[in-house]
Protein backbone atom coordinates (compact mmCIF):
# COMPACT_ATOMS: atom_id res chain seq x y z
CA UNK A 1 0.00 0.00 0.00
CA UNK A 2 1.34 3.41 -0.94
CA UNK A 3 0.83 6.52 1.13
CA UNK A 4 1.67 10.00 -0.03
CA UNK A 5 2.77 12.82 2.21
CA UNK A 6 2.22 16.37 0.90
CA UNK A 7 4.40 18.46 3.19
CA UNK A 8 5.34 22.12 2.99
CA UNK A 9 9.09 21.91 3.39
CA UNK A 10 12.21 23.72 2.20
CA UNK A 11 13.22 20.65 0.18
CA UNK A 12 15.25 21.44 -2.95
CA UNK A 13 13.05 22.23 -5.93
CA UNK A 14 14.69 19.60 -8.12
CA UNK A 15 13.66 16.78 -5.81
CA UNK A 16 10.02 17.77 -5.64
CA UNK A 17 9.89 18.34 -9.38
CA UNK A 18 11.54 15.00 -10.04
CA UNK A 19 8.94 13.23 -7.94
CA UNK A 20 6.10 14.87 -9.80
CA UNK A 21 7.53 14.33 -13.25
CA UNK A 22 9.11 10.89 -13.17
CA UNK A 23 7.43 9.00 -10.38
CA UNK A 24 4.40 10.01 -8.39
CA UNK A 25 5.66 8.01 -5.44
CA UNK A 26 9.34 8.90 -5.40
CA UNK A 27 10.97 9.06 -2.00
CA UNK A 28 14.33 10.28 -0.71
CA UNK A 29 16.95 7.53 -0.70
CA UNK A 30 19.42 7.84 2.16
CA UNK A 31 22.98 6.65 2.00
CA UNK A 32 23.46 2.92 1.64
CA UNK A 33 26.24 0.98 3.37
CA UNK A 34 29.40 1.90 1.51
CA UNK A 35 28.07 5.31 0.47
CA UNK A 36 30.69 7.07 2.61
CA UNK A 37 28.03 8.82 4.72
CA UNK A 38 26.66 11.02 1.96
CA UNK A 39 23.01 12.02 1.93
CA UNK A 40 22.46 10.52 -1.53
CA UNK A 41 24.07 7.47 -3.15
CA UNK A 42 24.65 9.33 -6.44
CA UNK A 43 26.87 12.40 -6.18
CA UNK A 44 25.77 14.71 -8.98
CA UNK A 45 27.71 17.61 -10.51
CA UNK A 46 27.07 19.95 -13.45
CA UNK A 47 30.21 21.43 -15.03
CA UNK A 48 31.73 22.80 -18.20
CA UNK A 49 28.87 24.96 -19.49
CA UNK A 50 29.25 28.42 -21.07
CA UNK A 51 28.43 31.51 -19.05
CA UNK A 52 26.27 32.98 -21.81
CA UNK A 53 23.98 31.68 -24.54
CA UNK A 54 22.71 33.77 -27.43
CA UNK A 55 19.02 33.49 -28.28
CA UNK A 56 18.85 31.90 -31.71
CA UNK A 57 22.55 31.04 -31.55
CA UNK A 58 24.46 27.80 -31.38
CA UNK A 59 24.46 25.02 -28.84
CA UNK A 60 26.47 25.17 -25.64
CA UNK A 61 27.73 21.91 -24.19
CA UNK A 62 27.92 20.98 -20.53
CA UNK A 63 28.35 17.77 -18.57
CA UNK A 64 26.56 15.96 -15.77
CA UNK A 65 28.73 13.73 -13.60
CA UNK A 66 26.93 10.86 -11.85
CA UNK A 67 29.14 9.21 -9.22
CA UNK A 68 27.95 6.02 -7.53
CA UNK A 69 29.26 6.19 -3.95
CA UNK A 70 27.90 2.78 -3.00
CA UNK A 71 29.19 -0.76 -3.37
CA UNK A 72 26.29 -1.74 -5.64
CA UNK A 73 25.48 -0.90 -9.28
CA UNK A 74 22.76 1.68 -9.83
CA UNK A 75 20.46 1.07 -12.78
CA UNK A 76 17.49 2.98 -14.17
CA UNK A 77 19.07 6.35 -13.39
CA UNK A 78 17.08 9.30 -14.79
CA UNK A 79 18.27 12.88 -14.24
CA UNK A 80 15.56 15.56 -14.14
CA UNK A 81 16.63 19.08 -15.11
CA UNK A 82 14.95 22.14 -13.59
CA UNK A 83 15.37 25.57 -15.22
CA UNK A 84 14.47 28.65 -13.17
CA UNK A 85 14.86 32.01 -14.91
CA UNK A 86 14.96 35.24 -12.95
CA UNK A 87 12.16 36.86 -14.98
CA UNK A 88 9.95 33.72 -14.88
CA UNK A 89 9.38 34.32 -18.60
CA UNK A 90 11.02 31.24 -20.10
CA UNK A 91 8.57 29.05 -22.02
CA UNK A 92 8.82 25.24 -22.45
CA UNK A 93 9.48 25.44 -26.21
CA UNK A 94 12.36 27.91 -25.90
CA UNK A 95 15.13 25.76 -24.36
CA UNK A 96 16.40 23.16 -26.85
CA UNK A 97 17.99 20.52 -24.66
CA UNK A 98 19.27 17.05 -25.43
CA UNK A 99 21.41 14.50 -23.61
CA UNK A 100 23.59 11.75 -24.99
CA UNK A 101 23.69 8.03 -24.24
CA UNK A 102 26.96 7.23 -25.95
CA UNK A 103 26.69 8.77 -29.42
CA UNK A 104 22.91 8.79 -29.48
CA UNK A 105 21.10 12.06 -28.74
CA UNK A 106 17.85 12.09 -26.78
CA UNK A 107 15.51 15.11 -26.65
CA UNK A 108 14.27 16.53 -23.37
CA UNK A 109 10.77 18.01 -23.32
CA UNK A 110 9.96 20.62 -20.69
CA UNK A 111 6.79 21.17 -18.71
CA UNK A 112 6.01 24.37 -16.80
CA UNK A 113 5.03 24.25 -13.13
CA UNK A 114 2.60 26.56 -11.36
CA UNK A 115 5.62 28.53 -10.11
CA UNK A 116 6.91 29.06 -13.68
CA UNK A 117 9.85 26.68 -13.40
CA UNK A 118 10.61 24.41 -16.37
CA UNK A 119 11.08 20.73 -15.58
CA UNK A 120 12.41 18.15 -18.05
CA UNK A 121 13.16 14.46 -17.48
CA UNK A 122 15.81 12.42 -19.26
CA UNK A 123 13.11 9.93 -20.18
CA UNK A 124 11.97 9.66 -23.80
CA UNK A 125 11.65 5.88 -23.58
CA UNK A 126 15.29 5.72 -22.53
CA UNK A 127 15.69 2.93 -19.91
CA UNK A 128 18.04 5.00 -17.77
CA UNK A 129 21.75 5.07 -17.13
CA UNK A 130 23.69 2.39 -15.26
CA UNK A 131 26.42 3.61 -12.93
CA UNK A 132 28.83 0.91 -11.66
CA UNK A 133 29.81 0.91 -7.97
CA UNK A 134 32.45 3.47 -7.12
CA UNK A 135 32.48 4.84 -10.67
CA UNK A 136 31.56 8.14 -12.34
CA UNK A 137 29.44 8.32 -15.47
CA UNK A 138 29.70 11.62 -17.34
CA UNK A 139 26.64 12.52 -19.42
CA UNK A 140 27.04 15.02 -22.24
CA UNK A 141 24.26 17.60 -22.48
CA UNK A 142 23.78 20.42 -24.96
CA UNK A 143 21.48 23.40 -24.86
CA UNK A 144 20.35 26.17 -27.20
CA UNK A 145 17.69 28.89 -26.90
CA UNK A 146 15.24 29.84 -29.63
CA UNK A 147 15.48 33.29 -31.22
CA UNK A 148 12.37 34.57 -29.40
CA UNK A 149 13.96 34.06 -25.96
CA UNK A 150 14.34 37.34 -24.07
CA UNK A 151 17.54 38.33 -22.23
CA UNK A 152 17.51 36.70 -18.82
CA UNK A 153 19.52 34.76 -16.24
CA UNK A 154 18.80 31.07 -15.69
CA UNK A 155 19.68 28.64 -12.91
CA UNK A 156 19.92 24.95 -13.84
CA UNK A 157 19.71 22.19 -11.26
CA UNK A 158 19.48 18.43 -11.75
CA UNK A 159 17.74 15.95 -9.48
CA UNK A 160 18.35 12.24 -10.03
CA UNK A 161 15.73 9.52 -9.76
CA UNK A 162 16.37 5.79 -9.75
CA UNK A 163 13.32 4.28 -11.36
CA UNK A 164 11.78 0.95 -10.40
CA UNK A 165 8.94 0.25 -12.86
CA UNK A 166 6.17 2.65 -11.70
CA UNK A 167 8.05 3.70 -8.58
CA UNK A 168 11.32 5.41 -7.80
CA UNK A 169 13.76 6.89 -5.31
CA UNK A 170 15.55 10.21 -5.21
CA UNK A 171 19.22 9.32 -5.35
CA UNK A 172 21.00 12.55 -6.25
CA UNK A 173 20.91 16.33 -6.37
CA UNK A 174 23.32 18.55 -8.28
CA UNK A 175 24.95 21.90 -7.77
CA UNK A 176 23.51 24.99 -9.49
CA UNK A 177 24.66 26.10 -12.94
CA UNK A 178 23.83 29.73 -13.79
CA UNK A 179 24.07 31.32 -17.21
CA UNK A 180 22.88 34.43 -18.99
CA UNK A 181 20.80 34.71 -22.16
CA UNK A 182 22.05 37.37 -24.53
CA UNK A 183 19.96 38.74 -27.39
CA UNK A 184 22.73 40.89 -28.86
CA UNK A 185 24.18 39.80 -32.22
CA UNK A 186 27.79 38.75 -32.33
CA UNK A 187 27.89 37.23 -28.85
CA UNK A 188 27.59 33.47 -29.08
CA UNK A 189 27.76 30.53 -26.73
CA UNK A 190 30.42 27.87 -27.08
CA UNK A 191 29.41 26.00 -30.25
CA UNK A 192 28.84 22.26 -30.37
CA UNK A 193 30.43 20.50 -33.32
CA UNK A 194 27.94 17.65 -33.42
CA UNK A 195 25.65 17.53 -36.43
CA UNK A 196 23.14 15.27 -34.69
CA UNK A 197 19.56 16.53 -35.11
CA UNK A 198 17.52 17.73 -32.19
CA UNK A 199 13.89 16.63 -31.93
CA UNK A 200 11.28 18.43 -29.86
CA UNK A 201 7.57 18.13 -29.30
CA UNK A 202 6.47 19.39 -32.72
CA UNK A 203 9.12 17.33 -34.49
CA UNK A 204 8.28 14.24 -32.46
CA UNK A 205 4.70 14.54 -33.62
CA UNK A 206 5.79 14.70 -37.26
CA UNK A 207 8.03 11.65 -36.89
CA UNK A 208 5.23 9.63 -35.33
CA UNK A 209 7.15 8.98 -32.13
CA UNK A 210 4.28 10.36 -30.06
CA UNK A 211 4.49 11.22 -26.38
CA UNK A 212 7.59 9.74 -24.74
CA UNK A 213 6.89 7.08 -22.07
CA UNK A 214 7.34 8.49 -18.59
CA UNK A 215 6.16 11.93 -19.65
CA UNK A 216 2.50 11.13 -20.20
CA UNK A 217 1.78 12.21 -16.63
CA UNK A 218 4.11 15.19 -16.76
CA UNK A 219 1.42 17.86 -17.06
CA UNK A 220 -0.54 16.37 -14.17
CA UNK A 221 2.59 15.75 -12.13
CA UNK A 222 3.81 19.30 -12.57
CA UNK A 223 0.60 20.57 -11.01
CA UNK A 224 1.63 18.82 -7.80
CA UNK A 225 4.62 21.14 -7.50
CA UNK A 226 3.33 24.46 -6.18
CA UNK A 227 6.01 27.05 -5.65
CA UNK A 228 8.64 24.32 -5.57
CA UNK A 229 7.92 23.44 -1.92
CA UNK A 230 5.53 20.50 -2.05
CA UNK A 231 7.39 17.34 -1.22
CA UNK A 232 5.94 14.03 -2.36
CA UNK A 233 7.20 11.06 -0.41
CA UNK A 234 6.27 7.44 0.00
CA UNK A 235 5.98 6.22 3.56
CA UNK A 236 7.27 2.67 3.66
CA UNK A 237 5.62 0.25 6.00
Amino acid sequence: MRRYVHAHTPAPLGLAAAAALLSLSASPAHADPGSDGRDFPITTRIHGGPDTYTAGGGFGTWYLDLTNTTAHPRTGIHPVVVLVDDRRALEPAQPRLEFYDGDRPHPVRFEKTDADELVGAFDDGFPGFTVPPGKTLTVRVRLALTSDTAPDTVTVNAAVVQRHEDDGDWVGQSNDYRFGIDAEPGRTSTPDSSDAPLLFADELARTGLGSPPGLALAATGALLVTGGVILLARRRR
